[in-house]
């Protein structure tokens, strides 16, 4: 038979539930071997002594990541029907070649690089990702923090779906690409060799990404490879050491729902109070970085009104 790689057959919506036990649980396989190297970096943390670790943000880590486990198993297959809806309409349908893994990863990072980006340039979708970024300490527990409703994002994803991947090889990938994520979240690797720097997105990479320095701030969105950053201008390289956390960090650490919706609290907060349509829309659209300013120069303001009255 000759080989061919589009023009495979639709998915018969009433296959659905073979189809989803033919799709590995590869998070929940690797789950164990997560937890196990958590341990060992915090039990070598304890014996050097070292402030990697803050018991009330591990805590909240651990709960966020349990919450978003089981917030992913719950949409699991309802975002499987609109992935083969997806693909029953397209005539470039590819068949199930797990070579097609290679391109579709490639392709998936390259848009997972732009929702990252969006994610930090409008509150909105800052909102389904800040929580990744309110821990004031870096290591393993904070590839846990994912956000509860980060699955809004899939539509930043649809262009991928439109190609013609098959919806096992799309939900691998996606699977593939969280676990990635996982060992850059340390203190514990610092430089690579150069090549693997230039790349992919490395700890050290990644620990700028985190950092609350101007300098260091919407910096290296790249989630596997870091070229994207430097094609895109957004690259920057760990220089100077990162402090942790957001400009304006959480007081309630281990309360996950307080971590996952802080920020869509303040927002609905300040659409409230703000005046003017174009006012709120720009709590809600606006530049997280730009908001902040702004709070900041309205507070300053309303205190010199207050001395002035005094």
């Amino acid at each position: 038979m000759p080989f061919s790689l589009f023009g495979a057959d639709k998915i018969p919506f009433d296959s659905i539930h073979n189809l989803e036990k033919n799709i590995p649980n590869i998070i929940v396989w690797a789950v164990p071997v997560m937890l196990l190297f958590t341990a060992i970096e915090m039990a070598v943390t304890y014996y050097q002594e070292r402030d990697f670790y803050e018991k009330k943000e591990t805590i909240g880590s651990i709960l966020v990541g349990l919450g978003n486990l089981v917030v992913s198993a719950a949409l699991k297959l309802g975002l499987l029907y609109l992935c083969i809806w997806v693909y029953n309409l397209l005539p470039w349908r590819m068949e199930l070649q797990w070579w097609t893994l290679v391109p579709c990863y490639i392709i998936y990072d390259f848009f997972s690089y732009w929702a990252h980006r969006v994610s930090h340039e409008q509150r909105f979708w800052w909102a389904t990702h800040v929580v990744h970024h309110s821990s004031e300490h870096y290591n393993l527990t904070v590839s846990y923090r994912l956000s509860w409703i980060q699955h809004l994002k899939i539509i930043f994803f649809l262009p991928v779906a439109f190609m013609g991947f098959h919806p096992v090889i799309f939900f691998v990938t996606n699977q593939l690409a969280v676990l990635f994520q996982f060992w850059v979240h340390t203190e514990y690797i610092r430089r690579m060799p150069a090549w693997v720097e230039y790349i992919f997105a490395t700890p050290s990479n990644h620990r700028v990404h985190h950092g609350s320095q101007e300098k260091y701030i919407d910096k290296n969105f790249g989630a596997t490879f870091i070229f994207w950053d430097r094609i895109f201008g957004t690259f920057q390289p760990e220089e100077e050491p990162v402090i942790y956390g957001i400009t304006t960090n959480i007081p309630n650490k281990a309360n996950p729902f307080f971590i996952n919706f802080h920020e869509l609290t303040d927002m609905v907060n300040d659409v409230r109070n703000a005046r003017g349509f174009r006012k709120k829309l720009f709590y809600i659209f606006g530049s997280p970085v730009k908001i902040a300013e702004e709070k900041k120069r309205l507070t300053e303001q309303e205190l010199a009104e207050e001395r002035m009255a005094a």
